[in-house]
């Protein structure tokens, strides 16, 4: 099978100053994995084709990627990604900001059915990214988005995969969700955004938390605080590429060769080597998400 299509959508370029990739930083001995990214979105001042987007990766030591989506379409787009490259693993969903939308045009079970055909082809190894968004989901919408999550959790387990969790401003409901329905085996809680006791909470139910390059932003000391107590069997690295490009190249294209940056600033937070914190990391990723090849 071919590449994909290059892109499905745009990242936003207003207000950005420099849309040039940067340069890559000394690779990594220990190889890791992004564990979620959106390399279906073109960005950048001269945009990066999958293979070219994986090669720079690889270049530096990041081995695989874990691609993640959001809607019908770019959920397809990864399936065709991950069988068109080994380095590739799909994620699928529909992401809570889009759930009211499919709701209101009466089409969340039939796209909620289309990610449960996804969910079964064998290089899917998650759903995701879906949850709770109270930051761009007002009131209104918020129905469809506990119903669309607590479906996307059903998948989860139906299939025996992993579930990748979007949580902005509704932990505590995100949590209570999780009680309540019974989390799936292996959950992620994708570009962690809660603080030390919300961690130490998602520690004691054993789910994993992905930390992104926000993590190195000087008002992210809620982050660093977290990760100081997550146990290290249950840290993930990840770009959320095209977004939150680690300091000190904020605002620049995200792109999985990227990952050296931010895991050497997690190493150092934590006191550890990156080599060290860069095999847990691999291994953490497997025990998620099976092994790539």
């Amino acid at each position: 099978m071919g590449e994909p299509d290059t892109y499905v959508r745009e990242r936003a370029t207003e207000g950005r100053k420099d849309l040039r990739y940067p340069a890559a930083p000394e690779p990594l001995a220990m190889p890791v994995y992004d564990n979620h990214c959106h390399l279906e979105i073109t960005d950048g001042e001269y945009s990066l084709t999958l293979v070219e987007q994986l090669d720079r990766a690889q270049a530096v030591g990041v081995v695989g990627v874990v691609q993640a989506s959001g809607d019908i379409e770019s959920s397809r787009w990864a399936v065709e990604a991950a069988e068109s490259d080994p380095r590739v693993l799909a994620a699928v969903a529909i992401h809570p900001n889009d759930a009211p939308a499919y709701a209101e045009a009466g089409r969340l079970d039939e796209a909620i059915a289309v990610i449960d055909e996804l969910a079964a082809r064998p290089r899917t190894r998650a759903i995701g990214e879906t949850g709770l968004d109270y930051f761009r989901t007002e009131e209104p919408g918020r129905a469809a988005q506990h119903a669309s999550f607590e479906a996307h959790i059903a998948l989860a387990k139906q299939h025996g995969i992993a579930l990748q969790i979007h949580d902005r401003d509704a932990h505590d409901d995100v949590l209570e969700t999780l009680r309540r329905v019974g989390a799936p085996d292996r959950t992620v809680f994708h570009c962690f955004s809660g603080d030390e006791a919300m961690a130490r909470i998602c520690a004691d139910a054993g789910y994993y938390l992905s930390f992104a390059g926000n993590v190195t932003f000087k008002n992210a000391q809620n982050l660093r605080d977290a990760l100081a107590v997550t146990p290290r069997d249950r840290i993930l690295v990840e770009t959320d590429a095209p977004f939150l490009t680690p300091v000190p190249l904020r605002g620049r294209p995200n792109a999985p060769y990227l990952i050296p940056l931010t895991l050497r600033f997690m190493a150092a937070e934590l006191g550890a080597g990156a080599d060290e914190l860069g095999a847990q990391i691999a291994a953490n990723t497997v025990e998620v998400y099976g092994s790539f090849a």
